[in-house]
């Protein structure tokens, strides 16, 4: 039996005009009547998310920062786990030295920062997202507290490049692409499958009695370690060759119809 279902957000929760069908509204918000916990786990930061609970009655934990920043439902932190500060300058003072384009956001609990908010990948990140940013540096972050994301928007065809580069230079932290153009950095041992187990724990649930939904890269060690790893209809093809279970895209309710098949098998 099913006791927790995790899922994504972009490219899973949400469909290509970045909202929840009603078929998949439905279908989570019937989870609760089953006893059944849902998890929305994502590389954006509370604020990124909050919007989306709001407008579909959603009330669950979040793990944010794709593993770096976990909420109750209540709001309350249960674990966090950031770079220190001194690290987040040295990486974005290599991108930029590199010269490469691209656009880096800072991200620090809740606290959002860009070099520019006037840049159209910022603008557009924020609308994506419906939270704003604040122009700033590293040097914006208050000293006590820690780096929880460092997010690059980047070119797409330059993100091979500066994925590599970032890999040999910065080997103490986890760089991993969440979309075509985005690439995330975190603190080394942050990922969803950590957090994924670290809320496991603290439920003291047995993380095999778990369904997690994804479909990008930073999906994939979630997708790993549950009981039950479903990629995607619009996941690459990489990554659905990897999993038994594979569901429609996200445009066509692919939560909803795997949910019903699933949870028909108890």
């Amino acid at each position: 039996m099913y006791k927790i279902v995790f899922s994504d957000i972009d490219g899973t929760l949400l469909n290509s005009r970045h909202v929840v069908t009603p078929m998949t509204r439905e279908a989570i918000l019937g989870l609760e009547k089953r006893g059944i916990r849902f998890v929305i786990v994502s590389a954006r930061s509370p604020s990124g998310i909050f919007p989306i609970m709001r407008k579909n009655g959603f009330r669950c934990p979040v793990i944010s920062y794709s593993g770096a920043y976990i909420l109750d439902e209540d709001g309350t932190v249960v674990y966090q786990k950031g770079m220190a500060q001194p690290k987040a300058k040295e990486i974005i003072s290599f991108l930029e030295t590199k010269k490469f384009s691209l656009t880096w956001n800072i991200f620090s609990g809740d606290d959002w920062i860009v070099k520019d908010r006037k840049d159209p990948r910022i603008v557009r990140e924020e609308g994506i997202v419906e939270a704003c940013a604040r122009e700033g540096s590293i040097d914006s972050v208050l000293p006590q507290e820690k780096v929880h994301k460092i997010l690059l928007i980047c070119e797409e065809d330059q993100v091979p490049e500066i994925e590599m580069q970032l890999k040999e230079n910065f080997p103490e932290v986890n760089t991993v692409r969440s979309s075509p153009i985005l690439l995330e950095i975190m603190d080394l041992g942050v990922n969803k499958a950590e957090a994924v187990k670290i809320l496991c724990e603290h439920w003291k649930s047995d993380v095999r009695e778990t369904i997690a939904f994804g479909d990008n890269y930073n999906d994939m060690e979630m997708l790993q370690a549950v009981g039950c790893g479903v990629a995607m209809g619009n996941a690459p093809k990489d990554i659905q060759e990897k999993f038994e279970y594979v569901t429609k895209d996200n445009d066509h309710d692919g939560i909803a119809y795997m949910l019903e098949m699933l949870l028909k098998q108890g």
